[in-house]
């Protein structure tokens, strides 16, 4: 595997569920870490402590970044912080479903606050980082395979996750000539509690997934880490899936 020592990430969200994985891959991989949590101080302490125990570096605030101004002044604080961004894993969100005859104007806003501006602002502060330092680095998206797929109550979720994917492929055209790369990874169907014993992601509606199981955090933060690696250096405005085939065309549902 490539040596990663000395490399920085910068993972919003990183406390909980898929982003704690992202986290804790990418400093198995040697990246030092710096992270946002929104609530739960406890679990950032010991994410913290954590990726410290490994012997890499790790930082942590808290950041509402649905509120003006937060996504691009955290950004730049986790990049003075780490002495430089080479990997940015935008991956804070909400989930919210709406019926479209009670849906109401402050969902959308949080949502498009939250899930879609955060990322680009925070994108843009990390890449004039990258270009101030010269680094060809990596601009990752946390999308959703909602995004691809309609589902009923999902117009603004997965509608900003479907923006969000397109957006990334005009970003990767912008910052191409620069080196820097950015892709989104897709998740599907995810436990993000709980200790992912086989039972545990193979109950319920892990019976409706061809592969027969829910993915785990830990499994995206390593697709993460390849992408952003240099055995994926030819990839830029890509959306990868990893959904065990949930939303594949044709596949029958099991009962």
């Amino acid at each position: 595997m490539e040596n990663l020592q000395g490399k920085t990430a910068f993972v919003t969200g990183g406390s909980r569920g898929i982003g704690r994985g992202i986290a804790r891959v990418l400093s198995d991989a040697g990246y030092d870490i710096a992270f946002t949590y929104n609530s739960q101080l406890n679990d950032a302490e010991t994410l913290k402590t954590e990726i410290e125990e490994k012997g890499r570096r790790s930082f942590f605030y808290q950041a509402s970044l649905e509120n003006p101004g937060i996504a691009e002044s955290v950004t730049a604080r986790a990049a003075q912080e780490l002495g430089g961004i080479d990997l940015l894993v935008c991956n804070a969100g909400r989930t919210k479903h709406n019926d479209l005859l009670h849906l109401e104007g402050g969902l959308i806003d949080f949502i498009y606050h939250l899930n879609y501006r955060s990322y680009l602002l925070c994108a843009r502060t990390a890449a004039n980082d990258m270009i101030a330092r010269g680094v060809k680095g990596n601009i990752i998206f946390i999308a959703s395979t909602r995004g691809f797929r309609a589902y009923p109550e999902d117009a603004v979720y997965g509608g900003m996750k479907a923006a969000l994917i397109r957006s990334a492929e005009s970003m990767a055209l912008d910052m191409a000539p620069h080196g820097i790369r950015v892709n989104c990874v897709a998740p599907g169907a995810t436990a993000v509690r709980g200790n992912f014993s086989h039972d545990e992601l193979t109950r319920g509606f892990a019976k409706k997934i061809p592969l027969g199981s829910k993915g785990t955090p830990d499994e995206v933060g390593r697709l993460v880490r390849f992408i952003a690696s240099n055995d994926a250096a030819y990839m830029t405005g890509n959306t990868v899936k990893l959904d065990g085939g949930l939303i594949l065309p044709g596949t029958p549902e099991r009962e």
